[in-house]
């Protein structure tokens, strides 16, 4: 007997057609027979000496195997979206299918990604290592513990944080920092809504000095930034040196290299900056590095892991978080100027459901044909497709096919790509993994042939910081014009005066929409972007104007994912999509 069922998964939301059962995520990656990570490892040229093993299934990977000679030969790919939507778009599923299709087409090829964060993985949006048959494997590490980077990069961090504490407390070995200017919080890779604003020092005289501070998760650290653009372990702690703490009372300015402990910190991640190296369900080659929030940070896996993959690949296939005015703006304005890379596409994923929900369709009835609201949501993808454009790199468009697409909702889509001279490509790899993105792998190879990028940067990093916010909310979100508040005024004089204005721009933004208000859908135009704070990152070598209502430490959901984990006394997971 057969019989059509929707199976909704977190990353994707795709549908398929199945016989006799319906598995998840989980339930599919158990059902692989892994290989051991030596046997990985051979197909990017290393030797088991070659890797430091964490069990049978996982390695980090020296610095010491990049070869930027050998890199600058490999084609980047960079797969984005649309503004994301409840329906789900696919991202890291259609990254993980596109590396397997263009390895079934003869290009050894390396997927590039994230490490998820706990936060989401127990709140709202579960796992992060794709779906169906186009995963990453073993999920469940990937999913909760992995290696432990994300462990060394809050000790980090909360080393920092105590030091200054420490500082201010002390009367023998004090910088004399005025606490109320001290920028710096601490940092805890769960939701917490609760940490968001705390008062510390309570208790006496002998626990510190109470002042107001606050908690942000750990995606969102300077010290995850920090490492995400990190060359190699020098660098790394270069760059913590120059990490900004706040004034003394003689209102000069304090470094953590004042601190003295941007050595301790960085000995702290010697292990965690090296990338991780995990395999796809078909038994292909992931690095895994690295996890910064999108709409909170730079969204990008580490510049690391990236060189490591085009070291050993022809091709590499990366991806950057929400939709292409996030993630993939960062990525190209921030990590490849800071990097050197250039990519040669570009994957803009979508759904058929999102673009109907961005054309004002309800939720609950996305699995209905309705070509009018689809028609509707169209503009959110065109402007996506502009954006890309704006760096002079060829899109090419993704759609992550879900079985209650009709034929005429894909047809419209054709005819919107043709309209526009852009390739298209009906993908099923949640499904048929590799095999489903065959298509869309053809199409990368041809534009990469075509040679039809030539990547150029949105605007100078010698720009005035006002120009800069100006230059990215006007022609990436397509905002009338930018509204300062009185904090960010005085940030853009401090930031002046520190010398700090030929830093990049990494926007704070809701991921939701192409404005800072997360209700207006679509394509909106004529909004005013409001900036409320400019956060300084001197040791990741960019600023963060914070916009609309933006958090840099996410909530929990009414009904978290963490209600439908569980593991039994074999030590078996269940409920982790």
């Amino acid at each position: 007997m057969t019989f059509i069922l929707i199976i909704k998964d977190k990353k994707t939301m795709s549908t398929t057609q199945i016989k006799n059962e319906v598995k998840s995520d989980l339930q599919i990656a158990n059902t692989i027979q892994l290989k051991h990570i030596s046997e990985i490892a051979k197909k990017i040229g290393l030797s088991e000496d070659d890797i430091e093993m964490y069990g049978k299934y996982k390695a980090k990977i020296p610095l010491s195997k990049i070869d930027l000679k050998k890199a600058e030969q490999c084609n980047l790919i960079l797969v984005t979206a649309i503004s994301p939507t409840p329906a789900g778009e696919g991202k890291t599923t259609m990254s993980i299918g596109l590396s397997e299709g263009l390895n079934q087409l003869g290009k050894q090829t390396t997927v590039v990604l994230r490490e998820p964060s706990l936060g989401p993985v127990f709140g709202i949006k579960g796992g992060a290592t794709g779906g169906g048959y186009s995963q990453v494997l073993p999920m469940e590490d990937i999913n909760l513990h992995f290696t432990g980077d994300f462990s060394a990069i809050e000790k980090a961090h909360n080393l920092l944080s105590a030091i200054i504490d420490n500082n201010i407390q002390s009367k023998t070995n004090s910088l004399g920092i005025d606490a109320r200017t001290v920028t710096w919080k601490r940092v805890m890779d769960m939701n917490d809504r609760a940490l968001r604003n705390i008062i510390v020092g309570l208790g006496g005289t002998t626990s510190g000095v109470p002042r107001e501070t606050g908690f942000d998760i750990t995606a969102a650290s300077e010290i995850m930034a920090i490492l995400c653009l990190s060359d190699d372990l020098e660098d790394l702690k270069i760059r913590l040196s120059k990490i900004f703490i706040g004034y003394t009372f003689d209102k000069k300015p304090v470094y953590v290299k004042d601190l003295n402990v941007h050595g301790a910190m960085a000995a702290l991640l010697k292990d965690a900056v090296k990338p991780n190296l995990v395999q796809t369900i078909e038994g292909n080659p992931a690095i895994i590095h690295g996890g910064p929030f999108a709409n909170i940070a730079q969204g990008t896996n580490s510049v690391i892991a990236t060189r490591m993959g085009m070291t050993m690949s022809d091709y590499v296939v990366t991806e950057a978080g929400f939709g292409a005015d996030l993630g993939a703006e960062k990525f190209l304005d921030i990590k490849c100027q800071a990097a050197g890379l250039s990519p040669k596409a570009v994957v803009i994923t979508t759904t058929i459901r999102a673009l109907k929900y961005h054309g004002g369709a309800d939720l609950k009835s996305l699995k209905d044909e309705n070509v009018v609201a689809l028609e509707k949501g169209l503009p959110n993808l065109a402007k996506h497709l502009e954006n890309v454009q704006q760096f002079n790199i060829t899109p090419i468009i993704a759609i992550n096919k879900f079985i209650t697409d009709t034929e005429a909702e894909v047809a419209l889509i054709q005819k919107f790509a043709d309209e526009k001279g852009i390739k298209v490509a009906l993908v099923e790899v949640w499904e048929h993994g590799g095999k489903g993105a065959l298509t869309l792998a053809q199409h990368v190879v041809d534009v990469v042939v075509e040679k039809s990028s030539n990547f150029k940067p949105l605007y100078n990093w010698e720009a005035p910081v006002i120009e800069k916010i100006e230059t990215i909310a006007t022609k990436i979100y397509g905002a009338k014009d930018v509204e300062f508040s009185a904090l960010a005024k005085n940030n853009l004089k401090v930031i002046a005066d520190l010398g700090l204005e030929n830093l990049p721009i990494c926007m704070a933004k809701t991921q939701k929409s192409l404005s800072d208000d997360p209700k207006l859908k679509g394509r909106p135009t004529g909004f005013t972007l409001n900036v409320r704070e400019i956060e300084i990152a001197a040791g990741a070598g960019f600023l963060i104007p914070i916009t609309g209502a933006m958090m840099r430490m996410p909530g929990l959901p009414a009904h978290p994912a963490s209600e439908k984990i569980n593991i039994d006394n074999e030590g078996n997971i269940t409920g982790l999509f």
